[in-house]
């Protein structure tokens, strides 16, 4: 069972990953890049440059605002030293 929490207050209970909705989704892996980021003690920035994007793409995939390719999040778990399945795992 997953929980998760919508607008840090509300939670929501699933018990599978597929079930969330496309933008759910979406905000889930922003989420799990941004936490993975900051255990790692980077910046949006260090990370974006380390992906060689702008730090405004970074800043659109940790906020779920858009539907990065598994390019892109290969390259993301790549920077961040950490599997692609890593990024998934919430």
């Amino acid at each position: 069972m997953i929980t998760i929490f919508l607008n840090d207050t509300l939670p929501l209970k699933l018990l599978k990953a597929e079930y969330l909705s496309e933008k759910l989704f979406l905000k889930k892996i922003g989420l799990r890049i941004k936490e993975i980021r900051a255990e790692k003690n980077l910046s949006q920035q260090e990370l974006a440059g380390l992906c060689e994007f702008e730090k405004s793409n970074m800043s659109r995939i940790e906020a779920g605002n858009t539907n990065p390719t598994i390019t892109i999040l290969r390259k993301i778990s790549k920077s961040l030293k950490i599997e692609l399945a890593d990024l998934l795992s919430f």
